[in-house]
């Protein structure tokens, strides 16, 4: 019997989404806000990435709000 599967993303197209830009570097900053920093898809500066707005994001993006900007879409 097969189990369902849940996708994180629901696909609906009015879903609101951010875009974060890394404005600072990771250098001189904690391993942990390095990794935060990756698992937004930010690798060096300039770099952005839109990503859903969910609280776990919100959450990665207060770690790291120094670093970044953030344009609500």
């Amino acid at each position: 019997m097969a189990r369902p599967t849940h996708s994180s993303t629901s696909g609906d197209p009015t879903e609101k989404t951010l875009t974060v830009k890394q404005i600072r570097s990771t250098i001189a900053n904690k391993p942990k806000t390095r990794g935060t920093m990756r698992a937004l898809g930010l690798r060096k500066i300039g770099d952005s990435n839109t990503l859903p707005d969910r609280k776990e994001i919100r959450g990665m993006i207060a770690r790291v709000g120094h670093l970044i900007t953030v344009t609500e879409n």
